[in-house]
């Protein structure tokens, strides 16, 4: 039938409809043009920013991935997406950039119409990307990894043009402009002194010494929301600090950045399904450091774990909300950032907000 309508319509001398040609300028700041919006998609990293941005059937397009920074980096939010998208399971995988074992053989083999990449695995492919795109595979990059508003914006827009979704991804967009301008002006209105904050990457246990954040990661939301990042100038981007250094600096808020490592016994494990009693365990077990009982931030109760995956993705509004509102609790005191994360997902998601994202130590 498709055949003779076509016949028919050549006969006639009407007109096809043209191919809806995509052109964008991604993170990296190259022009890039399709000739459609994708069918096929290698979706490298940003899995559920890219599921919230093309919305339902939006994951229908994907045949491969980059799979350990998913079901290895975040295996209960792994599981919860499995339970709603079974397919996922059976993806193609392409390895990954961070362990160096992503296979440009194997991305070409899932003969995908665009490869979809964060900032960080583009630098790390180097030559990759110059052969997925000889084989006829556009490489268009994202980055929310960038933690500025500009580069979130941009993030979501590019995803939203590449995949026919623009409507969801200027909304998206909106909320999330929308709530971090909120979230500087309530900094500023407070006109109180920065704070000293620690944070540490709690995935060893208090017997080591996890990263701390120079730039980037945690390193941006605190500069954000006006606190004084005791990292800052020590490590250049990530990296311990010294036990001793810690302790003379005095920090008044402690986060202990946790997630949901199932092969870390010692981590603090926050995420999707955590146990609230177990988070709190396992922070109170970072006070057992020497010295650390009389650090400020444990003698007035300011030590708290919060998701490590919330500090680059399109809610990580919500995260920079939360340490504002420990900052500054009377310029944020009408702020829920709990409820405007599980909004978030409500809206946006296709599963709920199950789990412990954000945890004070009592």
């Amino acid at each position: 039938m498709k055949r003779l309508a076509l016949l028919a319509a050549l006969t006639l001398g009407a007109t096809l409809p043209a191919s809806a040609e995509v052109t964008l300028t991604d993170l990296k700041g190259r022009s890039i043009t399709l000739p459609d919006h994708p069918d096929r998609v290698l979706l490298g990293f940003y899995y559920e920013d890219f599921i919230a941005i093309t919305g339902p059937g939006g994951i229908d397009k994907v045949v491969a991935i980059s799979r350990a920074p998913w079901a290895e980096w975040r295996p209960m939010q792994w599981e919860a997406y499995k339970a709603v998208y079974p397919m996922i399971d059976s993806l193609p995988d392409v390895g990954d950039t961070e362990t160096g074992t992503f296979s440009v053989e194997a991305a070409i083999a899932a003969a995908p119409d665009v490869a979809l990449l964060a900032g960080w695995q583009f630098d790390a492919l180097g030559e990759g990307v110059a052969q997925l795109e000889a084989a006829g595979i556009p490489v268009v990059v994202v980055d929310y990894n960038a933690q500025t508003l500009a580069a979130h914006l941009a993030s979501t827009r590019v995803i939203g043009t590449l995949m026919g979704s623009e409507d969801r991804a200027g909304k998206l967009a909106a909320l999330y402009e929308e709530r971090i301008t909120d979230t500087v002006k309530r900094v500023a209105a407070a006109g109180d002194a920065p704070k000293k904050v620690y944070v540490e990457l709690a995935r060893k246990g208090p017997a080591e010494i996890g990263n701390s954040y120079g730039n980037g990661m945690w390193a941006g939301t605190i500069e954000l929301v006006g606190g004084a990042n005791i990292a800052r100038g020590q490590v250049e981007n990530w990296g311990p600090l010294a036990p001793e250094y810690v302790l003379a600096e005095k920090p008044e808020v402690i986060l202990l950045a946790g997630s949901e490592w199932l092969s870390s016994p010692e981590a603090v494990r926050v995420g999707f399904n955590a146990d609230a009693a177990e988070v709190q365990a396992r922070m109170l077990s970072y006070l057992t450091r020497p010295g650390w009982a009389g650090l400020p931030a444990v003698t007035s109760g300011e030590v708290h774990a919060i998701y490590h995956g919330g500090a680059r993705s399109l809610s990580d509004f919500v995260f920079a909300r939360y340490l504002g509102k420990v900052l500054h609790p009377e310029a944020f005191a009408d702020v829920d950032p709990q409820a405007e994360l599980a909004a978030y997902y409500a809206e946006w998601l296709p599963i709920p907000l199950d789990g412990i994202f954000v945890q004070k130590l009592q």
